[in-house]
């Protein structure tokens, strides 16, 4: 309870955590000793005391978990203080806003594969949280945020940040429930690392009344979370080798959650050996090289028209993984629900999405390395058909990548076009929704699974905490944030997080002084009116160095070359603050041109 010490029983009271453990390790079969963790093998038997927060860490542990990320709250003290006994096998990063906390979990999940861990409080900790949960829900990535609830015997008063949680969350995540009794934390935990992950993966939320976490309770652990896919049947299969034999246009778009390196392997050799041409979703550049002669381009922000011209005219569409949402699709104009123009194989691993917005000519349920598995050894064609359409499609995207002129001195397309030139294949590339993300979807090419993480729900301030997670979990490897000015600060208070926890990562601002993608709307609908988009922004160099972090101004090509090694150099994290002429606001259109072109159109109306 708040404003008392936790309260063990008396049977306990003399007992640490690895005295516990050891007691505990007694009663195990002898077969678990050769285990590094021999919890992992049978579970904690009945008979030891633990309190719901001991009984919670050790679910976490026995999953494999090693990271996770919280604000702080007196709703979760008894989480907290057995975190702490388990602090030498559990990292727990501490954040500066829920909002960055469960950003860091969510990245960590794309990055890693495994679950994310988020720890929040109630009411304003949980609010802040959604934003985090809405991007893993259409990321589709597996995360699970535990909220600190009130205690039980003060609910229905209206208590001090007393929230209903499953009215709160019931719609983004894909089981909400209050954990009431610790008995019981074993087997909601187990379902819930279950759930995150099968099918389509996502998130889950489970409550944790305070006083739950503290109370203590004799209780079995549950294993480790199994997760099971379903795979295609040779019937399916067929079928697909039948439909891609008839076509002279096909086409794949590979994207979603659930990928593994197995996955994109064997995804990578089907298409190669069948000459297929193969674009990526909106933030799925790193599902497959983008160097390879197959690859023909991003279906996101941006999409070069040519290849909206082959959507179009394709005659098969092999969608593995998507959901074709609206950013890939132009807004449901390429691929028109519920039944296409082209004949479409969706393949999902959740048999819920097949069906749901689009009908298909064949649909598959499969996991992504089930499904890549199998047509891997299965579908080898005859590709002449369509090869020449596989190589006009190369040369339509390799022609996106010379970079078009555009107004300032600082030239943003030459600066993406040099990084991608430049910086180690397996440079973490993290963006964040905007704008200046149309020179990143455009000029940077990715050449390897998780190389790049990005919300595909296009939410703003998920770059600076994001990274600060992919560092943490992959210390070897250069990590790159791009994010706007706008975008930035909503979470660039965890600029205190990654210096804090000594986390280099090199962010680039793109600093036009706009909300770029809205001002370029307005510009679309109401030429010469843009309330609301001008910002006014700090030096964001000065206020990197206020943290400690590395911090330079940039405004010309020359200069961001030389400012950038300085940055990767600095062993700092570090901000450049690329000052961009906001005329240029995509890399395709000018403020101005796109404003003269729909005061013609209203002329012509």
């Amino acid at each position: 309870m708040i404003g008392q010490p936790l309260q063990r029983v008396t049977a306990c009271e003399s007992i640490s955590f690895n005295e516990m453990t050891f007691q505990w390790l007694l009663k195990v079969p002898a077969e678990c000793a050769t285990v590094p963790d021999s919890r992992v093998c049978a579970g904690v038997a009945e008979g030891i005391v633990r309190t719901g927060g001991q009984i919670l860490v050790d679910q976490l542990l026995i999953n494999g978990v090693d990271r996770a990320f919280c604000v702080p709250g007196e709703s979760y003290l008894g989480v907290l203080d057995a975190l702490h006994e388990a602090a030498a096998r559990l990292t727990l990063v501490t954040t500066r806003n829920e909002i960055g906390a469960v950003n860091m979990a969510e990245a960590h999940a794309k990055l890693t594969g495994k679950p994310g861990i988020c720890f929040v409080t109630r009411g304003p900790g949980a609010s802040h949280a959604m934003v985090g949960v809405h991007t893993a829900k259409q990321d589709s990535s597996p995360l699970i945020l535990f909220v600190g609830l009130i205690a039980r015997n003060c609910t229905e008063r209206e208590a001090l940040q007393e929230i209903d949680l499953k009215a709160m969350f019931g719609h983004t995540a894909k089981w909400v429930a209050e954990i009431n009794d610790p008995r019981r934390i074993p087997e909601f935990v187990s379902r819930a690392f279950h759930t995150v992950q099968a099918g389509r993966p996502g998130p889950v939320v489970l409550g944790l009344p305070e006083d739950m976490c503290v109370e203590s309770c004799e209780v079995a652990d549950a294993g480790p979370a199994s997760l099971v896919q379903p795979a295609p049947t040779a019937a399916a299969i067929d079928k697909l080798a039948s439909l891609l034999s008839a076509a002279q246009r096909p086409l794949v778009i590979l994207g979603g959650g659930g990928w593994t390196a197995r996955a994109v392997d064997d995804m990578r050799a089907f298409i190669d050996a069948n000459r297929l041409p193969v674009a990526v979703s909106f933030r799925c550049k790193d599902l497959f090289d983008n160097r390879h002669r197959c690859y023909i381009g991003d279906c996101s922000l941006g999409l070069d028209p040519a290849l909206a011209q082959r959507i179009t005219t394709s005659d098969l569409l092999l969608v593995v993984g998507t959901r074709l949402g609206e950013a890939s699709t132009a807004g449901y104009t390429l691929v028109v629900p519920p039944t296409p123009v082209q004949p479409l194989v969706h393949v999902h691993a959740d048999a819920e999405e097949l069906g749901r917005v689009y009908q298909g000519r064949l649909l598959i349920n499969a996991g992504m390395e089930e499904f890549a598995t199998a047509a891997r050894e299965h579908v080898r064609l005859d590709f002449s058909r369509w090869s020449d359409w596989t190589e006009a499609a190369r040369r339509d995207y390799e022609a996106t990548l010379r970079v078009d002129p555009l107004p300032g001195k600082l030239d943003l397309g030459r600066a993406v076009r040099w990084l991608s030139e430049t910086l180690p294949r397996d440079t973490i590339v993290v963006s964040d929704g905007g704008n200046f993300a149309t020179f990143l979807n455009r000029y940077y090419e990715c050449s390897g699974f998780r190389t790049f993480l990005g919300p595909t729900n296009g939410a703003m301030g998920y770059c600076v905490p994001a990274a600060v997670a992919a560092k943490l979990a992959q210390p070897q490897r250069l990590v790159v944030g791009f994010a706007g000015d706008g975008g930035f600060m909503m979470t660039s208070q965890e600029l205190a997080t990654a210096v804090q926890y000594e986390t280099p990562v090199v962010y680039l601002v793109f600093n036009n002084g706009l909300y770029g993608t809205i001002r370029m709307y307005q510009e679309k609908e109401y030429p010469g009116r843009y309330p609301g988009t001008i910002l006014r922004n700090p030096d964001f160099a000065a206020y990197a160095r206020a943290f400690g972090a590395h911090g330079e101004t940039v405004e010309d090509f020359e200069q961001f070359k030389s400012a950038f090694e300085r940055a990767r150099a600095s062993g700092k994290p570090a901000v450049l603050d690329l000052k961009w002429d906001p005329e240029g606001i995509t890399t395709r259109a000018t403020l101005t041109s796109l404003r003269t072109a729909a005061l013609a159109q209203r002329a012509r109306e």
